[in-house]
């Protein structure tokens, strides 16, 4: 039996936390949707299911899934850097932001949707026109830990937030410097 996926969501918007289903990309990538059920799981985590139950995705969804989520990684990170996305990319996330997205409803159920998976990842490419094509762009940051890949809007005060999460990244940062400067102490 595998074991199910564990979903960061850390990045302060669906848009984030989707391409965040890609991880460690200048490393090993970890591919969190490896399937259907995974991307299920990940809708129904992410809030964003119509019902209490997983929703249905078929392999056809996934696949567009994958190419949404890296679609998306990529406008990101090129106008984060000032450069002009590639023409492909931008279509694909408007054609994604497009789509019905998810209608959402007071009361127990909180979305409604004919096309469950199909109206989420259009809900994910309408949060991604909306952060790159708005002020909290600027906001966006890379985490520092080289082994991480993880975007993150960055709402701290001060506006100096260095990593993803204190629980994993800063942590293992903070690890790693209180050990070299141990070693580098009893060595000096």
């Amino acid at each position: 039996m595998t074991t199910p996926p564990v979903f960061p969501f850390i990045g302060g918007r669906p848009c984030l936390n989707f391409v965040a289903t890609l991880g460690k990309r200048h490393a090993t990538p970890v591919e969190r949707l490896p399937d259907p059920a995974a991307l299920a799981a990940w809708i129904t985590e992410a809030e964003l299911s119509t019902d209490t139950e997983r929703v249905r995705v078929t392999a056809r969804e996934l696949t567009d899934a994958r190419t949404l989520r890296e679609a998306l990684y990529r406008v990101v990170r090129d106008t984060m850097a000032g450069r002009e996305p590639a023409a492909a990319d931008v279509e694909r996330v408007n054609e994604a932001a497009a789509r019905p997205d998810l209608a959402p409803q007071l009361g127990e159920r909180r979305w409604k949707s004919t096309h469950p998976a199909r109206a989420a990842l259009a809900t994910v490419a309408r949060d991604g026109v909306l952060l790159v094509g708005g002020p909290l762009l600027e906001r966006v940051k890379e985490c520092e830990n080289p082994e991480c890949s993880l975007l993150f809007l960055d709402d701290s005060q001060a506006r100096r937030r260095r990593w993803c999460s204190m629980d994993r990244c800063g942590n293992l940062a903070k690890v790693a410097g209180y050990r070299s400067r141990s070693r580098a102490a009893a060595t000096g």
